[in-house]
């Protein structure tokens, strides 16, 4: 009881601490969205069984065999899946194995399904409790930067190698095709049949997924990139430009003088000079008339 309080306490200190604000930037929001696609991801995929049924009659019923399954899982080494079909010549029977094996993208999807799953909830942790000292250098963000452009190149290539494996798992899979290495299906008079095909929605669904964990990734490279240094002193770099272009434009002096030098108009004037009308017009005084 005493390890339950004192466990509450730390909890209750822990969350008292933390800043969820964080969760409402989309630096954070995004996060758990990974962190949630991540789960979805590797689930769909890794959890995957399936099952097919196929049907061979013999032209001698006793060696016939109606409902053939056929089981296969993740990581879908299909080459050592093996059932047993009649050989429909008495009651001899013979094993025969599927063809192809696709663990490598599987499993390789998976991976970087758990590593993001496990560094997107570590990121998580580190913005809500430490966000103090994520953000004290550059070498916090800088460090989440890559690591987020790194899995966003993964998760493309990752979820790209494992859609063309589980189209090639699909033709492997199929009922017609497996009937082909079934020797019994070869001979004319015997016939053979699908009786039950594999879902595979789950595994659709796991693609789906693996695109939008990246479409999530390459979205959240921006808002990481601009906790980083780089872009702050980018920031500040056009900050300080702008602003001498704006003191350099208030600085420049305005020259009076250079409109009077134009010959158009003088702000003296040459009021007691007589004017040029006086000088050449008509006469000068009332008693030169007379």
């Amino acid at each position: 009881m005493r390890m339950f309080v004192s466990s509450l306490c730390v909890l209750t200190q822990l969350a008292s601490v933390g800043t969820f604000q964080v969760l409402k930037l989309p630096l954070g929001f995004i996060r758990v969205l990974e962190w949630l696609f991540a789960i979805f991801a590797f689930a769909t995929c890794g959890g995957y069984s399936g099952q097919l049924r196929v049907s061979v009659d013999c032209m001698e019923k006793a060696s016939s065999n109606l409902s053939i399954g056929i089981d296969f899982a993740y990581p879908f080494r299909l080459h050592q899946v093996s059932f047993e079909a009649p050989a429909c010549e008495g009651i001899r029977r013979e094993r025969v194995f599927l063809i192809g094996d696709y663990s490598s993208s599987a499993e390789f999807f998976v991976t970087i399904a758990v590593f993001a799953f496990l560094y997107s909830l570590m990121a998580t942790i580190v913005y809500i409790f430490f966000q103090n000292k994520y953000r004290e250098n550059n070498r916090g963000p800088l460090i989440d930067f890559v690591v987020t452009v790194v899995f966003s190149f993964m998760w493309l290539v990752s979820s790209s190698a494992w859609a063309k494996a589980l189209s090639d798992v699909k033709v492997a899979t199929d009922p017609d095709e497996v009937q082909l290495l079934i020797s019994a299906c070869k001979v004319q008079i015997n016939k053979c049949g699908s009786v039950h095909e594999p879902r595979w929605s789950g595994l659709n669904t796991s693609v789906v997924f693996g695109f939008l964990n990246f479409v999530l990734w390459a979205g959240n490279i921006w808002f990481v990139f601009k906790e980083t240094g780089w872009h702050k002193g980018a920031s500040r770099l056009a900050a300080g430009s702008s602003e001498k272009q704006a003191s350099t434009f208030n600085q420049q002096p305005y020259d009076q003088g250079s409109f009077d030098q134009s010959g158009s108009y003088n702000t003296q004037g040459n009021l007691g000079q007589p004017s040029e009308y006086s000088q050449v017009g008509g006469p000068t005084s009332y008693s030169n008339q007379m």
